[in-house]
């Protein structure tokens, strides 16, 4: 029966899929660590309070990165490429989401609208992340090499989403409400676009790798464009609401170590 607890099981069983499903992982976690790294250091004076959690946020994606790479070595496999078409961080920002990489590079500091979009950026693509490390715990959490990988990574995305809610929501009091619901949307319609080509991207290499039969590429790139269909017209609407969280100031402390793992 063809399912996605199905189709992970094959990537994981065989090493070169496996190869690239982590080379993937590792090199947009490992960019996310940069990226917020560099938040971090220019964040503008009015937001200061933040650099710490942002710098957080930044530490946890590096590690995630480290675990990654890590499950590779296990395996004694190293990483690969990434093909340009699955690299998801890349792509966003070619659609002008987020905050683009030259002006991170540059020593100039952030403006308060420049942490509007990076925390918006942020809400949508850790709802993603969450919600893909959620179902990675469901199918995987108890696996004897994977499972303590998957269960950290996804607390720590938890906790970024956690973190995005409640920072928005104080900015939305602050009097960027409209600022922010312009950010959010405009970012969620780019990534529900964005993810559907990585999926497909990523879906092809796989296929090519495993050797699935044309029938079965054919079926889970039909599955891919009716899941964007739907997310086109009113998934993406969960990315962009915003709720308090249970857990209040998720990033208030400094990064949890992985030495089980890295």
């Amino acid at each position: 029966m063809l399912s996605a607890k199905s189709l992970f099981q094959e990537i994981v069983d065989h090493d070169e899929a496996f190869r690239l499903f982590c080379s993937i992982a590792a090199s947009g976690e490992s960019q996310g660590g940069w990226e917020n790294g560099r938040i971090a250091a220019l964040v503008p004076p009015g937001q200061r309070t933040l650099a710490p959690k942002i710098a957080r946020h930044g530490a946890d994606e590096d590690k995630h990165g480290r675990i990654f790479r890590t499950l590779l070595r296990k395996r004694g496999l190293e990483p690969v490429p990434v093909p340009e078409q699955t690299d998801y961080t890349m792509l966003l920002e070619r659609q002008g989401i987020g905050l683009a990489h030259d002006r991170l590079k540059a020593d100039e500091q952030l403006t308060e609208q420049d942490v509007i979009v990076y925390l918006a950026h942020s809400r949508v693509t850790e709802q993603r992340a969450a919600e893909q490390m959620r179902m990675l715990v469901r199918y995987f959490g108890d696996h004897p090499d994977l499972g303590r990988a998957v269960r950290m990574i996804s607390h720590d995305e938890d906790n970024h989403l956690a973190y995005c809610h409640e920072e928005l929501l104080r900015l939305a009091a602050a009097g960027h409400g409209r600022t922010i619901q312009r950010a959010l949307r405009e970012c969620a319609l780019a990534e529900v676009r964005v993810h559907r080509d990585v999926s497909l991207a990523v879906t092809a290499r796989m296929g090519g790798i495993l050797g699935w039969p044309t029938v079965k590429s054919a079926f889970l790139a039909a599955g891919i464009h009716t899941a964007y269909a739907y997310e086109r017209v009113a998934g993406w609407r969960r990315m962009v609401t915003l709720s308090m969280p249970e857990h209040r100031d998720a990033l208030g402390g400094p990064a949890t170590p992985a030495p089980e793992i890295a």
